[in-house]
């Protein structure tokens, strides 16, 4: 007699134990069909950036045993929130500048901000790369670039951003931003140097989220 009420334990176990994990499946299983809703409605879009202005105030490119590059350049970036229903939070924006992929500038800090919807916002940041080791090819290309007449500097940005829709706010998501500089002078100069090179035109950047 023991033994069946034992047996009759074990079975009303595991039928609550099936009840809990269906009860649990069919809520993650509604939840999940509320967040593909929301998505489709709501339809969030990535902040668009823009490349307005890259002022070269130096460009120093010493050729001893290791070369050796000092760039100056103070760029305007701005950004615009496409979205009607969502707001976004930039938590972290770090810039900089690179040349065929080689970091020349130490990345300088944008203050935190929310941007609202269809908000724009613009940062003037000065970016500085005193000394920087720079390889003998790229300094050949940069030599070669400079006598034609032309630079191409990409200003990168990399963060940190929240989407806010509502009262809800989500977690945070990568944001990577790629805007090409281009400069040109009216002719060749025949060697490195920020004298004579002028930001050609506003460029939209590549953005990543």
């Amino acid at each position: 007699m023991s033994k069946d009420c034992g047996n009759h334990a074990d079975d009303d176990f595991r039928r609550s134990c099936r009840r809990l994990l269906g009860l649990l499946l069919g809520l993650a299983l509604i939840v999940a069909i509320i967040a593909l809703i929301v998505y489709l409605v709501l339809r969030p879009t990535h902040p668009r950036f823009f490349l307005q202005d890259a002022s070269l105030r130096q460009l120093d490119l010493s050729n001893g045993s290791s070369s050796v590059l000092s760039t100056t350049l103070q760029v305007t970036v701005a950004s615009r929130n496409p979205n009607d229903r969502v707001g976004v939070y930039y938590d972290r924006l770090d810039v900089y500048a690179s040349y065929k992929y080689q970091q020349i500038t130490v990345a300088a800090s944008l203050p935190p901000v929310y941007q609202g919807h269809g908000d724009v916002d613009v940062w003037s940041p000065v970016l500085t790369g005193p000394n920087v080791p720079f390889a003998p090819y790229l300094a050949d290309a940069l030599s070669q670039d400079c006598q034609a007449g032309y630079l191409i500097l990409q200003v990168k940005i990399d963060g940190r951003v929240r989407w806010k829709v509502g009262s809800w706010i989500s977690g945070h998501y990568h944001l990577f931003v790629t805007c090409p500089a281009f400069l040109v002078t009216t002719g060749g100069n025949g060697a490195p140097g920020a004298s004579g090179f002028k930001f050609q035109t506003t460029t939209y950047c590549h953005v990543e989220v």
